[in-house]
């Protein structure tokens, strides 16, 4: 089944009592039992709900995964992998990452003595320098938030096979339409489903998707243990958001190249940051494990100041200013006061981000109206 054909049809099933063919929101906390431990596979809506259990299945297929968990948030799913591990284990993490996941390392498990190292990984060797008997997982983001930069998830894998490392990828700005870590050797994928998943502005939700039934059965147990679920009206708005995935993800990234390729242009842009370009140092990486660029695109400007950067937000009409990603509309962003404010200065700008940088999640209008708006913004 191709990925079109399955964002409109995995793991989804008509009803069985009513032939509805969207799956009901099964708006309950607990299931009536037949006797003692004789259920029909649902016994309270924090360990299973079946809407949420249509919209795990769904999202494990397109990921070519086996088993699929949903959360409150990406934040929650990010927290699951890290409850996987113990005091004393060591993670390597890329440099250049969302400012809420370098926050949940630094201020909540580094408390609990967990050892986190943060490293360039546009060479496997950088992160293969940082290991020791201590390490368990290597995290992921690719393309990074927000300078995106593309790592080469093929030859981390090699690497963490080797040395028994879990490898787990932040796909939230590709979705499984442009990129499929497990394919290439990731053991976890995590989305944050709020973004282009959803594709709505409308939710707030995370997910993982692993095949290793073991990673499966601790992923289960953490989701019913800590209970960060999300609820069942969320798991319905993201299995209708799937099924226009691909669709969107086309638009996407067409409208992402065209916004990189104008940027280029403008003289008061410094640098343009997207993958699709020929000039970005990862773009033979991009292009063999990718399908597509996103609509993610970073720039920063020749007057490298954050008044700057603040005066040109202010000056958008269809880029709105606001936190997030990955909806039908356009957003703008400054990552050095926004989503990335919560780490340090001297970290920000050795992972590139600089005071001017701006973020821009670009949508599926009309690809001429955005241009003139960023000609306008910037003028």
């Amino acid at each position: 089944m191709k990925f079109a054909t399955k964002a409109i049809h995995a793991g989804i099933e008509p009803d069985e009592s009513t032939g509805a063919i969207m799956t009901p929101i099964y708006q309950t906390s607990t299931y009536v039992q037949e006797e003692v431990g004789k259920h029909k596979g649902y016994a309270y809506s924090r360990s299973k709900n079946p809407t949420r259990s249509a919209l795990e299945s769904s999202l494990a297929a397109l990921e070519n995964g086996k088993f699929g968990a949903c959360f409150g948030s990406g934040l929650a799913a990010i927290d699951c992998v890290l409850k996987m591990l113990s005091p004393g284990d060591e993670v390597i993490s890329t440099n250049d990452l969302y400012g809420g996941t370098y926050r949940i390392f630094s201020t909540i498990f580094e408390r609990f003595g967990i050892k986190f190292h943060y490293t360039s990984m546009d060479e496997p060797a950088k992160v293969k320098a940082l290991m020791n008997e201590k390490t368990r997982l290597v995290w992921v983001e690719t393309p990074t938030n927000p300078t995106l930069k593309v790592i080469d998830i093929e030859k981390l894998a090699s690497l963490t096979k080797e040395t028994n490392v879990l490898l787990a990828v932040d796909n939230t700005f590709s979705t499984p339409y442009v990129q499929r870590p497990l394919e290439l050797g990731a053991d976890i994928v995590m989305h944050s489903i709020t973004k282009y998943i959803g594709g709505h502005s409308d939710i707030v939700m995370g997910a993982l998707v692993t095949s290793n039934s073991d990673l499966a059965d601790e992923m289960y147990r953490i989701q019913n243990a800590s209970g960060a679920i999300c609820g069942p009206q969320d798991a319905f708005l993201a299995l209708r958001g799937i099924k226009t995935l691909h669709l969107r993800m086309q638009r996407h990234c067409e409208n992402g190249m065209a916004v990189a390729e104008h940027l280029q242009k403008n003289p008061a842009v410094a640098n343009v940051f997207y993958a699709g370009l020929p000039d970005h140092p990862n773009h033979g990486v991009a292009r063999k494990q990718m399908n597509g660029f996103t609509g993610m695109v970073s720039f920063d400007l020749k007057n490298d100041s954050a008044e700057n950067a603040h005066r040109v937000l202010k000056r958008f009409r269809l880029f709105a200013l606001a936190e997030s990603l990955g909806g039908v509309e356009s957003l703008a962003g400054h990552p050095a006061t926004m989503t990335h404010a919560s780490i340090p200065v001297d970290v920000r700008r050795l992972s590139g981000i600089s005071d001017s940088l701006i973020r821009l999640s670009v949508g599926v209008e009309d690809i001429d109206d955005l241009l003139f708006d960023l000609d306008q913004a910037l003028a």
